[in-house]
């Protein structure tokens, strides 16, 4: 199983300086990946995690991955399909995938603030058919050349280039967590990511959804990515009543491996959703101590010993 690295994505250590040493080192210790997420606003008044006070922007971030990492894949986890028209999309994973010579993976989701359907103008109704059609949309404008006209999205007769990299596109993914949206990413993607407040306990329940999808769409089940966000706390020997990928180096290397014995195929370790790294007042030297024992301790060469 392959094992990713969240990039400083919000709060106080989200810095220039802070990104560049802490994802050029998960590249030099060969991390599979590296990712980001998206999150549009913080609305007053909100119960939401410190976490989503201050986020940047993940397309922008990837292209910054692109110019201090050489070997990492580059992901985000997600990009709300919703609230960015697929041509806007399409150009921006272009040139991620253009700029970091073919390391991108496009995450996808549907969306669930209802503050961000009202601040992009964007719908909840039949967001899974909007999905379905999205990701074709997308595949065409990847082709370079595109005439599409569906029942939600129109893109005129055009050429649009540059082309990315990996061909015929990124891997897309595709995350959810009831079971229609589960099935539907093993139906029209190349796999599914699963969401922060995710069961982990339990997350071959949702990769057997995952995978039925993709064997009543025709699809071979084995061929797709189950790719775990895994919100890691290292610290003392924990008691049997831990959450997963919380506890010790040995404790955490076992999740892992009860992990890969589930199905999934990649672990992400997230630092960002720790409320003393992520949150805008956490103190960032503090922040990046942390992120480097969590890099040296579970670096893939160590974690699958």
């Amino acid at each position: 199983m392959r094992i990713g690295f969240a990039a400083p994505t919000c709060g106080s250590w989200a810095t220039p300086a802070a990104i560049t040493e802490i994802c050029s080192r998960a590249d030099e210790l060969g991390f599979a990946s590296l990712w980001t997420f998206q999150r549009l606003l913080f609305p007053q008044g909100t119960g939401l995690s410190e976490t989503y006070h201050s986020v940047l922007d993940p397309m922008v971030s990837l292209g910054f991955l692109a110019a201090c990492t050489s070997r990492a894949r580059l992901g985000v986890a997600v990009v709300n399909l919703p609230f960015i028209a697929p041509i806007v999309l399409a150009k921006q994973a272009a040139a991620v995938d253009v700029l970091s010579d073919g390391r991108l993976t496009l995450g996808l989701g549907l969306g669930w603030a209802p503050e961000e359907f009202i601040a992009t103008g964007a719908t909840t109704e039949r967001r899974g058919a909007r999905a379905v059609e999205y990701l074709r949309c997308l595949e065409e404008i990847f082709s370079g050349e595109v005439d599409f006209a569906g029942e939600f999205y129109e893109v005129p007769r055009s050429e649009v280039l540059p082309r990315p990299v990996q061909r015929p596109r990124p891997p897309v993914l595709m995350g959810g967590w009831v079971p229609a949206s589960l099935k539907r990413a093993g139906r029209i993607a190349d796999g599914w990511i699963s969401y922060s407040a995710a069961d982990l306990t339990r997350i071959d329940e949702s990769v057997a959804l995952v995978r039925q999808g993709a064997d009543e769409a025709g699809k071979d089940p084995a061929a797709l990515e189950i790719v775990v966000r895994g919100l890691v706390q290292l610290t003392a020997e924990q008691g049997a009543d831990r959450r997963l990928l919380t506890g010790s180096v040995h404790q955490i290397l076992e999740d892992i491996h009860r992990l890969d014995g589930d199905g999934v195929t990649e672990v992400f370790l997230d630092l960002n959703f720790d409320p003393e790294v992520g949150s805008p007042s956490a103190d960032v030297a503090a922040s990046i101590e942390r992120a480097h024992e969590v890099l040296e301790a579970f670096a893939p060469d160590s974690a699958t010993t």
